[in-house]
């Protein structure tokens, strides 16, 4: 398990999959299985079964996890993506 350089609330550029292109802040990192969770990234339909008193049944979209080599971080400061270190001060 390598050490992460994105951490939650970083934007980020999907730079594959079937999101390729797109951009969005992370919303949560699965360091054991070396996955990101991004803002509007991989939504999948996820469906729930009615259960009376806690909740309705019906579909739910909700992002889904990518694996982490699949995204890059992009600097606040800069529109580009980057391939540089964070710095001990950030």
């Amino acid at each position: 398990m390598a050490k992460t350089k994105i951490r939650r609330g970083d934007d980020v550029l999907v730079i594959a999959g079937k999101d390729k292109g797109r951009t969005g802040r992370v919303l949560g990192v699965i360091t054991e299985k070396n996955r990101v969770v991004v803002e509007g990234v991989n939504v999948v339909t996820k469906h729930y079964k009615p259960r009376p008193g806690i909740r309705q049944g019906g579909r739910v979209q909700q992002e889904a996890s990518i694996h982490i080599s699949n995204v890059k971080l992009i600097q606040s400061n800069y529109t580009e993506p980057s391939s540089q270190f964070r710095s001990r001060d950030e």
